[in-house]
């Protein structure tokens, strides 16, 4: 799992987030209501996927009292139980992998979207399953290190015995990888520990990642990565350039 961390790309992420923190912070609240939504009660407790929605939150630096009005936007916005899950499978430049994840009310909207960005990068979507086998999901938590006073042997063992699969170390970051099943009792357990997070989400992992030397090719995944990332509907997006 080692040998190739993301962290440098989630700190690119927070940095563009607090430029725009309000549109991230719309997508995760809408997480949030649905979430409630499908697992039926707006307490966390009782709702394991609002529990790892409520992480992914607060490490965006969402505040509590926003947390807690998207909890219960879902019990007054009749809109939230419309929306749908559709995930997109593609290509940009050289044969890059590109999932997106959306969570949408309008399904020929985003899919328009979509194939929009796709085809602005010179990209294209493909058939659902075309990319997918070259990623694992996983639940993924990022430790920064200048946040960790830790020890990271103390770390490591402390997230295995909370039924980690794996642990690395990279160069400014602590990485844990678990099945999306153990996600969030691993999650929950750091948590308790007091152990702060960077990241903690279920993700999809490339096996392996592509290199693009090419300008136009850099360009082009850029334009259509920026698009996605504008794009209201748009949750998540995954891929294996090797940034």
């Amino acid at each position: 799992m080692s040998g190739h961390s993301k962290f440098a790309n989630i700190k690119h992420k927070k940095e563009k987030n607090d430029a725009a923190k309000g549109k991230i912070f719309t997508k995760i609240g809408k997480e949030l209501a649905v979430a409630v939504k499908e697992g039926g009660s707006a307490d966390p407790t009782n709702n394991s996927r609002l529990r790892d929605v409520i992480a992914k939150a607060k490490a965006n630096n969402m505040p509590n009292d926003t947390i807690e009005r998207n909890i219960k936007r879902a019990d007054s916005d009749a809109d939230v139980a419309n929306y749908a899950h559709i995930t997109y499978e593609g290509y940009g430049p050289n044969g890059t992998a590109i999932i997106v994840e959306a969570l949408t009310d309008n399904k020929n909207r985003t899919a328009s979207n979509v194939k929009n960005a796709f085809t602005k990068g010179s990209g294209n979507v493909g058939t659902p399953g075309c990319v997918s086998f070259m990623f694992d999901k996983k639940g993924q938590i990022v430790i920064d290190k200048e946040e960790y006073d830790g020890d990271a042997d103390e770390l490591m063992m402390q997230a295995l015995d909370a039924g980690a699969e794996d642990f690395a170390e990279e160069e400014d970051s602590f990485e844990i990888f678990t099945t999306p099943e153990d996600f969030s009792a691993v999650r929950q357990t750091l948590e308790e520990a007091g152990i702060p997070m960077a990241a903690a989400e279920v993700t999809m992992i490339p096996q392996t990642y592509v290199e693009l030397t090419d300008e136009k090719d850099i360009a082009n995944i850029q334009k259509t990565l920026d698009m996605l990332d504008d794009d209201d509907d748009v949750q998540d997006v995954y891929h294996n350039w090797a940034e």
